[in-house]
């Protein structure tokens, strides 16, 4: 059962990243489609901090829980 939630909670982070990291090239590639959000740059902060959290708990996962 561990190894389940382990896996389910590096998929998850994946996941996240991947969300994250398609938001930011969005921005990239169509920033004056996004009318909601008028500061982009803040806009990109926000999206690269939750990538980044994402990051940290699979390196966490990996670092202490890799041999459970």
């Amino acid at each position: 059962m561990k190894k389940q939630l382990l896996e389910a909670l590096q998929a998850h982070a994946k996941g996240q990243i991947a969300k994250r990291k398609a938001n930011v090239l969005v921005y990239f590639n169509q920033p004056v489609g996004i009318g909601e959000h008028s500061d982009i740059v803040e806009t990109l902060e926000i999206e690269l901090d939750k990538m980044a959290e994402a990051h940290d708990r699979l390196e966490v996962i990996d670092k202490y829980f890799k041999d459970v």
